[in-house]
């Protein structure tokens, strides 16, 4: 039997690159492209895919210092990235997570072993770092399969 976990969201364009992202029971969003090409009234993909690594990243240290019995008192994330040209087209080349503890590291004794393994427990970012297999099929308004 897997283990595998399902999930999807909605996307639904409302003007020029504005999108409504429907999360289900967790409401909606607002995203944009940045200009030139958008408005840049709501995050745009490369600051979503950033946001998804950097949370899935403390939630992957809380969850290992926790499972140690360490309690944080805290726990505050910043995520920069870089997109430039691959290739021609413009890629998310670097993303940079900084996690900043509510201890130091003198009061959370299992932090070092934490620290060693802590990353693999992040869904997102072991899925970033070695290729996720996407597809795309686009539908017309009929229905029919185009691609």
């Amino acid at each position: 039997m897997s283990d595998a976990q399902h999930f999807e969201i909605s996307l639904k364009l409302l003007e020029n690159y504005v999108f409504e992202v429907d999360f289900g029971e967790f409401g909606n969003i607002i995203t944009d492209e940045p200009p030139p090409l958008g408005d840049g009234e709501g995050p745009d993909p490369a600051s979503m895919l950033a946001a998804a690594v950097g949370n899935c990243m403390a939630v992957s240290l809380l969850y290992a210092l926790r499972k140690s019995g360490e309690d944080l008192d805290g726990l505050n994330v910043k995520v920069g990235g870089v997109i430039q040209r691959v290739d021609g087209f413009l890629r998310v080349t670097d993303v940079n997570v900084v996690l900043t503890l509510g201890k130091s590291r003198e009061q959370l004794l299992s932090l070092d072993k934490v620290l060693s393994r802590f990353e693999n427990y992040c869904t997102v970012t072991q899925s970033v770092r070695h290729g996720v297999n996407v597809s795309a099929e686009v539908f017309d308004a009929n229905g029919e399969r185009v691609h």
